[in-house]
């Protein structure tokens, strides 16, 4: 019998700037370096699928615009990760005071 394996709800803000926005899952741990063994040493087949963030497109942009899909796994793979990252953070206070529909020009 598979396994069944719960992903986290999606909530009504983006997790990171906290606006109410059409959400998109950032998965913590990118899936294209699932298969990876450097990877799977360090997380297991759960924590890979499930580690995943609820955010809004300009959120999950600037995400994959600063780090690298190695950086994401290895560094960057928890919320707080993230936000303890200065200009990951400048950007998503700048984009808290933004309204809902507001989109950033790039």
């Amino acid at each position: 019998m598979a396994e069944s394996i719960r992903l986290p709800p999606q909530p009504d803000v983006c997790e990171l700037c906290r606006r109410a926005a059409a959400l998109t899952r950032h998965h913590l741990i990118p899936r294209a370096l699932h298969d990876k063994p450097y990877v799977q040493k360090r997380f297991d087949r759960i924590e890979r699928i499930t580690a995943t963030l609820w955010v809004c497109r300009p959120c999950h942009n600037q995400i994959h615009r600063l780090f690298s899909e190695k950086e994401l796994a290895l560094t960057f793979n928890t919320r707080e990760a993230l936000l303890a990252d200065e200009r990951l953070r400048t950007f998503v206070d700048w984009l808290a005071g933004k309204p809902a529909g507001f989109t950033p020009r790039h």
